[in-house]
């Protein structure tokens, strides 16, 4: 006992320690003293004697998190007698102490929540002993305040545990106690909430009272915990705020309907502190969200006729918006209204004329008070956006007045914007400018918005911008103008530019007349005239923002107004034409590369402008062969492709660039130049030669740094990676066999060593390293059938020899490195790592090689690329395989290749390593992206067909060439398990998962069922058995039609036969399970 004390009193200091010292190494010691008791054999009594007897809170939450580790664990879990009696220890412990800290409660409730969500499905004498929750309630909500708001409590916290997926558990069992515990408790739960609040609103609370105000926060929070439940399982992350739509059952139906339970809501709002508002408005969002087929076309216009009211009542008594959490739930309620409901029934609502002018006072007035709760008013915008894009569509009789509304709603963004210039700039805040996310959405909503009687929207901005305008240019003559005047005009004209740049972005081409289109003309007229004045200035002085608005306008203008689908006849071009003397579309695409050889000329610094102006110039050179060929006539254009040098274009200057990672813009620069030469290249090796001058001097200069022992290795280094950035946008660019042919004629094989060289020399340096694999996977890629080699040429042979020179190379090197820390691992090591596979990947699949050469001749180069691929796997553990999407991406295409074409040598690996790329298969047909799952399929699929040949060869006792094939077979047959698991995967995952890859996951799965007949069968009995009795017949049925005309063998044919048989299969036995409140309980032979 004397030692039960002491131990007690040892842990009770290790908690203090824990949770209360500052001192690091103190902390360390003392979590790792407790992981190692969380891990002890006795942990369990000891938690409960720390409860019964702790004396501090510490060892109180030390207890309740250990307990919940120790039932939630999968390994080894605690008996079904041990859980019930922690989860009425639980309870008693709780109802006898209602006074304690509030993160010892909170520790127990989420510990009786997992216990409860774990053991849903566990039964003890035909009855479901964790079921019975509102049961283990009732109690506490029949005693003291404190004891109620543990209740409640108790409700809300299992609702959101049920509610949340983890990730120890497979996602099929979460979803199974999910939609049991929907269909069995959630309603009487809610009921129950509703109930409470009634009880609450109906009597005189006493707010003041701290428990009082708690209790009613916790009625409200499991009210909203309940609507905000995952009803159907198809809940994807919170931040798709705008999508929702709250998936109520059917059978609670009767709660909405009844229109207390919204009254109940609206009059809660209006009664209780603002400190408990948002709880309420957030419940009411959902609320208004609810499906819209819960209602037949009468109840639906009789419920958002109560709720447009309760909306009316908010704005008619706004004492509580001023908090900005009310505000913000406010501005959610109102953007729901036009998200779940359509123009046409709201305009029939009895007070709509009423309630579209509160909503546009309450949108004008919250606009104009820009610097309040500036994230709120994407709901707002959003409201109106929606609206706006619904006028051509509203067939009501009933006027909806937004021609009236819509355009203050314009006007008061626009000039609150302007006039935030001014004051931003004086007190020194933060400018909305500087988050181009945030803009960008705010636009793209008022693009639909302005279009709305756009003939004001025109006025206006014409008004506005000629004034600004005038102003601007008085001031720049002026000789004593300050520059914070100057600055506030330059602001000013960037938020006119970018408003501009969007209302012409938002013209829709079946909407638009003639007369928009002239409107269009008068805006764009002003913006170039703008560019004109401040293009003349950059020598002296320049604005980065507004710069970064012309080029935004100029984005959307192109869009709109550049390309064969615009008529040259619009009205927008004899504007431009009587203004400014453009005639015509080439005359207008001379001044977009007049922009951009001016911005790089003068921004060349600058890399937000350099890489959005460089974005411009590719976009143009993607655009319609008409255009792209009008382009290259230009002069600008012609002077562009004789002349790519950094004397006339500075950010292609080695010696500016702050870090190497700066030069990536150049790609893109050299993508736009070499479709632009290749419009009329042909077959011209002399202009190719001549365009390529620039980058031949660069090589030589390389060439004769490297040839030397003492040379900068910094410039060295920044002139290479220059280089191979552009050369990779020239090899994108060429996706033609001429051109890409007169390309590798020039860098094979006179450059080739030089980048070879680079490799070794700075292989721990991935600023480096990397651009130069990325060309080389370029190289290899054989992008639209440009790698044709003639029938006499070796080339393919040796671009391979190249690339598996590359490959091992920096894969030995890399490999050297050691433990990389876990934070730098990516940008170190698993980014050259993933490129590397990318590259195998291209050059195995691009058709130009016959790999069988290498062994006839004796290379080993298509070995020592394989060899030094399982290196570089085998130093990458699992988990980080599946966490770095581009590594995932590239390392599972390159297996689906080489189980494809390279069977011979995965059947000849070492057993460990087989089994490493079996896992890895394993994890991946689980993954969330559908590329990898699609890839292990295909992958395993290949493996299973193999396996099945080898087995059908070995019974009919022909003689096998190589005995690798026995090995491989042999380590299947030593580990069954591993092909029974994936069995188990893919067959859980048709049957009960969103399977959105059915058809690949069909193609493997024939395979491992002839390969395991036995396995399936037991699989097959032990679903069937899981089935209520009344279902096993049904399901029993599905699987004999599955297998229904299915022969032992694995050809297409019959593969056909079974993908048609799998899809009726997964179609009955959904139907099935639809009408089970079961589901399945074979987790087991599942997880």
């Amino acid at each position: 006992m004397a030692d039960h004390v002491q131990g007690l009193a040892q842990l009770e200091i290790l908690c203090k320690q824990l949770y209360e010292t500052t001192d690091t190494t103190v902390r360390h010691q003392a979590e790792k003293a407790l992981v190692e008791f969380t891990n002890s054999p006795d942990c369990l009594s000891k938690c409960q004697l720390l409860l019964e007897r702790g004396s501090s809170s510490y060892s109180q939450l030390l207890a309740a998190t250990c307990l919940s580790k120790l039932v939630s664990r999968t390994a080894n879990p605690l008996p079904l007698e041990q859980r019930i009696d922690i989860r009425n220890y639980v309870l008693n412990y709780l109802a006898t102490r209602p006074k304690l800290a509030a993160f010892v409660t909170q520790a127990l409730i989420q510990l009786y929540a997992r216990i409860t969500k774990l053991g849903w499905f566990d039964c003890q004498k035909d009855d479901y002993v964790f079921r019975n929750v509102i049961a283990d309630v009732t109690r506490f909500l029949q005693d003291s305040v404190e004891h109620c708001i543990i209740g409640v409590t108790i409700l809300s916290q299992l609702t959101n545990e049920i509610n949340q997926a983890d990730t120890t558990h497979p996602l099929t069992k979460h979803r199974k106690i999910a939609s049991s515990f929907r269909d069995s408790s959630l309603f009487d739960i809610f009921t129950l909430s509703c109930n409470l609040l009634k009880q609450a609103s109906g009597k005189n609370l006493n707010l003041n009272d701290e428990s009082q105000h708690g209790l009613l926060m916790q009625l409200l929070k499991l009210s909203y915990n309940c609507l905000n439940y995952d009803f159907i399982g198809t809940s994807t992350d919170e931040s798709s705020d705008d999508l929702c739509t709250v998936q109520i059952p059917t059978s609670w139906r009767s709660a909405f309907l009844d229109s207390s339970t919204l009254q109940l809501f609206f009059n809660l709002y209006h009664s209780i502190p603002p400190s408990l508002s948002p709880l309420v408005l957030s419940c009411l969002v959902q609320i208004a969200s609810v499906r819209r087929s819960l209602f037949n076309n009468a109840e639906r216009a009789k419920f958002l006729s109560h709720l447009v009211d309760g909306v009316k009542r908010i704005l008619a008594n706004p004492q509580c918006l001023p908090d900005p959490n009310n505000y913000h739930e406010f501005c959610r309620l109102l953007a729901r209204l036009k998200s779940n409901y359509q123009l046409g029934e709201l305009v029939k609502v009895e007070n709509y004329p009423e309630v579209i002018r509160l909503i546009a006072n309450f949108t004008v007035t919250s606009l104009q008070h820009w610097e309040f709760a500036p994230n709120s008013v994407h709901y707002l915008l959003s409201l109106w956006q929606r609206l706006a894009a619904s006028v051509p569509y509203v067939k009501a009789t009933e006027p909806h007045l937004l021609e009236t509304y819509t355009p203050e709603v314009t006007k008061a963004y626009i000039t609150s914007r302007l006039e935030s210039v001014h004051v931003i700039l004086r007190d020194g805040l933060e400018d909305p400018l500087d988050d181009a996310g945030l803009v960008q959405q705010q636009l793209d909503q008022l693009s639909t918005i302005g279009r709305c009687e756009y003939e004001k929207t025109c006025a206006l901005l014409v008004q506005l911008f000629d004034q600004a305008a005038q102003t601007y240019q008085e001031l720049l003559q002026s000789t004593n103008s300050s520059a914070a005047d100057i600055t506030v005009q330059e602001g000013r004209l960037t938020w006119l530019v970018y408003i501009i740049g969007a209302v012409i972005g938002g013209r829709v081409s079946f909407a638009s007349t003639d007369e928009q289109d002239a409107m269009d003309g008068e805006l764009v007229c002003r913006v170039l005239q703008l560019m004109n004045l401040t293009d003349s200035r950059l020598a002296q002085a320049g604005n980065e923002r507004l710069e970064l608005a012309m080029l935004s306008f100029f984005e959307q203008f192109r869009k709109i107004y550049i390309g064969d689908q615009v008529q040259k006849s619009s009205k927008l071009y004899r504007r431009l034409s009587e203004v400014l003397g453009l005639n015509d579309e080439t005359m207008v695409l001379s001044v977009f590369i007049g922009k951009i050889i001016t911005n790089l000329k003068y921004w060349g610094q600058c890399e937000p402008i350099t890489s959005k102006t460089l974005q411009l110039l590719n976009d143009l050179s993607l655009g319609y062969p008409f255009s792209v060929r009008k382009l290259v006539k230009l002069t600008a254009v012609q002077f562009m492709l004789n002349n790519h040098t950094s004397e006339h274009f500075s950010f292609l200057g080695v010696n500016n660039q702050s870090n190497l990672s700066d030069m990536r813009c150049r790609t893109t620069f050299y993508t736009a130049l070499g479709r632009l030469l290749m419009v009329d290249l042909g077959e011209d090796e002399d202009q190719f030669e001549q365009f390529m001058l620039p980058l031949t001097a660069a090589f030589e200069t390389v060439a004769q740094m490297l040839s030397t022992n003492t040379f900068n290795e910094q410039e060295a280094k920044r002139t290479l990676v220059g280089l191979v950035r552009d050369l990779r946008g020239i090899a994108f660019a060429f996706n033609a066999k001429t051109s890409f042919m007169m390309l590798f004629d020039w860098i094979y094989p006179a450059y080739m060593p030089i980048l070879q060289r680079a490799i070794e020399l700075w292989y721990h340096d991935p600023a480096c390293t990397t651009p130069v694999l990325k060309l080389m996977a370029e190289l290899v890629h054989n992008r639209s059938q440009r790698l044709q080699f003639d029938v006499s040429s070796p080339n393919g042979i040796l671009l391979f020899r190249e690339t598996s020179k590359m490959i091992t190379t920096y894969g030995n090197r890399i490999l050297t490195l050691g433990e990389v820390p876990k934070d730098q691992v990516y940008g170190v090591k698993l980014k050259g790592v993933s490129v590397c596979f990318a590259m195998l990947k291209a050059v195995l699949s691009g058709n130009y090689v016959n790999f069988g050469v290498f062994r006839l001749y004796g290379d080993d180069a298509l070995d020592n690329a394989l060899q030094t691929f399982i290196k570089l796997l085998l130093s990458i553990p699992h988990s980080d395989l599946l966490d770095y999407p581009k590594l995932s991406q590239s390392f599972y295409s390159l297996l689906e290749v080489l189980t494809q074409d390279h069977m011979n040598f995965i059947a000849s690996l070492e057993p460990h390593v087989v089994m490493y790329i079996l896992s890895s298969i394993s994890e991946g047909l689980t993954a969330l992206d559908t590329m990898v799952c699609t890839g292990c399929c295909s992958s395993l699929d290949h493996i299973v067909t193999y396996l099945f040949k080898q087995l059908s060869r070995s019974t009919k006792k022909r003689p096998t060439p190589m005995a690798t094939d026995d090995r491989f077979l042999h380590i299947m047959q030593q580990h069954p398990e591993m092909i029974q698991q994936m069995l188990s995967t893919v067959l859980n995952i048709i049957i009960f998962e969103d399977c959105r890859n059915q058809w690949s996951m069909s193609r493997p799965l024939l395979g491992l069922i002839l390969l395991n007949e036995k396995y399936f069968a037991d699989l097959r009995n032990s679903i069937v058995n899981s089935q209520p009795p009344e279902k096993q017949q049904a399901m029993h049925l599905c699987f004999e039609n599955l297998m229904e005309g299915i022969e032992r063998n694995l050809l297409t044919k019959n593969r056909d036969r079974f993908t048609q048989n799998l899809s009726v299969f997964r179609r009955e036995v959904n139907d099935s399970m639809k009408n089970s409140t079961y589901g399945v309980n074979s987790n087991d032979m599942m997880s």
